[in-house]
């Protein structure tokens, strides 16, 4: 196998399509498909499985992946040391549910370990979309939401994933109001206090399952409820239609003064934070890093 092939594999792996590889990598689709067979057949494992919605990585290929996004990083240090170009820029990425925790810890990251180059990444997304980055190498670090609904689902896909969750916070949930609805009076609420008004939630689109429902409570049943991907949709609506959202209760200073109010939702369940990293390779400086940044910031919260 060559450099360049790996580099395709790469592509078309990020891509999530041949078609859409092959038009970045300005090459025909049949030379693609040829590339990867040729790939396929020399190492003896099935990188991709073709859907009728594309291609997926398959878990061999997801751990043969992390090992071409190496070398191919490796061969253009290479190049950059030995061959005049620039300094590598200094990379970091990290996949998360919306979580306003790691927005902060995320920028709190560069201001202190950011160089005169660099390009990090933060990706807000659904739980499985989560797992699926750090799997697939394209997060170094995952932060999901963890609930009695969703926990035995999560951790089955970790495991087949190979990798690591650990979780670093606990919480009884808590129902979050703007400042006009009559609900931000209260010190508790209780389920039925909110059969009348609206839920907004994050929809999980394609995987909206109950298993890995963005809902901390995935249990309810509501008479209205919106579902949007935008947390800046959400807070706004949540004024707009005098509506609710169920959380941890920890938010930011940054909402507060926004008129976001955090109540006790009156309930046994506990939802728990959880931080997916990859078992190997071991997590590089900048990872470390911010997960102490992430656990620094959520105890500041607290």
């Amino acid at each position: 196998m060559t450099l360049i092939q790996l580099k395709y594999l790469i592509e078309v792996a990020d891509k999530g399509s041949i078609n859409k590889a092959a038009k970045s990598l300005y090459i025909s689709q049949p030379s693609l498909s040829n590339a990867i067979r040729e790939i396929e057949n020399e190492i003896q494992i099935n990188i991709f499985k073709r859907t009728n919605k594309g291609i997926k990585v398959t878990m061999e290929g997801a751990e043969f992946l992390l090992y071409a996004r190496r070398i191919v990083e490796q061969a253009e240090l290479l190049e950059k040391k030995y061959l005049g170009q620039k300094p590598t820029k200094l990379e970091f990425s990290v996949s998360t549910q919306h979580c306003a925790v790691t927005v902060i810890s995320f920028g709190e990251l560069i201001k202190k370990y950011g160089n005169s180059e660099f390009e990090f990444r933060l990706k807000e997304s659904r739980s499985i979309e989560v797992i699926d980055d750090v799997i697939n190498d394209k997060s170094e670090v995952g932060i999901i939401y963890i609930n009695e609904f969703n926990e035995k689902a999560i951790k089955k896909k970790i495991k087949e994933g190979n990798l690591d969750l650990k979780e670093v916070f606990a919480a009884k949930p808590h129902v979050l109001v703007s400042n006009n609805n009559e609900l931000s009076k209260k010190g508790e609420i209780a389920l039925k206090d909110l059969e009348d008004y609206t839920y907004i939630s994050f929809g999980q689109d394609e995987y909206n399952l109950f298993h890995f429902s963005e809902e901390i409570i995935s249990a309810m049943l509501h008479k209205r409820s919106v579902k949007v991907s935008e947390r800046a949709t959400m807070f706004n609506l949540l004024s707009i239609l005098n509506g609710f959202t169920i959380s941890t209760g920890i938010i930011s200073e940054k909402l507060r003064k926004q008129g976001i109010v955090p109540i006790n939702l009156k309930i046994d369940n506990i939802v728990k934070v959880g931080v997916v990293t990859r078992k190997f390779p071991k997590l590089s400086r900048l990872g470390e890093k911010f997960i102490d940044e992430f656990k620094n910031t959520l105890n500041s919260m607290l």
